[in-house]
């Protein structure tokens, strides 16, 4: 519910306040959902080792294709006049479970991704690989509570988000292609 300002509002102050713990909570789920998507796409990249080396560039065809199917959906849903805006009731409170569910689903697509370049990678780069995105996911919940409170920087990304995010699977699914090797 908007506030005199114009922000939406939890019933207990500005947007991202909430009920005591919910910050928490929220960070929480995201690394429980993250970190089940890690597990995932490292025992599937290990399963790809068992592939012959030539056909592990062809992994690339993942993210290209869940690249492809996002920009078609990104597209059929602005010529239905939606931008596939997310609507969620602020004023509810979360757990940590619901919030892992959320991470899981939504980045489910990151599987595609994440596997292809893990069959590449020996075991020391995949431990930096996951080190790394576990410590970004802290940068990102804290950037994420940053730009919540900023309604123009928010309407800047949710206007772009839904081109960006084709985009970068798109060009990671060549990248992988191009770099494996599968065009010769």
């Amino acid at each position: 519910m908007p506030d005199s300002t114009g922000r939406a509002t939890t019933g207990r102050g500005s947007t991202g306040r909430g009920s005591t713990g919910r910050g928490r909570r929220i960070v929480a789920g995201q690394y429980l959902g993250f970190t089940a998507l890690l597990v995932i796409a490292v025992a599937a990249a290990y399963g790809a080792t068992f592939l012959p080396v030539s056909a592990i560039a062809y992994l690339g065809l993942l993210p290209l294709g869940l690249g492809l199917r996002a920009a078609w959906q990104a597209w059929k849903d602005h010529s239905n006049g939606d931008r596939g805006e997310q609507r969620r009731d602020e004023r509810s409170d979360v757990t940590a479970v619901q919030v892992a569910s959320v991470t899981f689903a939504n980045g489910s697509d990151n599987i595609g991704a994440y596997v292809p370049v893990f069959a590449r990678t020996g075991i020391a780069g995949i431990a930096v690989y996951v080190a790394v995105f576990l410590i970004l996911v802290g940068v990102w919940c804290a950037a994420g509570r940053f730009f919540a409170t900023r309604p123009a920087v928010a309407t800047v990304i949710g206007r772009w988000g839904h081109i960006l995010h084709p985009l970068v699977l798109i060009t990671l699914g060549l990248f992988i292609l191009i770099h494996g090797g599968a065009f010769g």
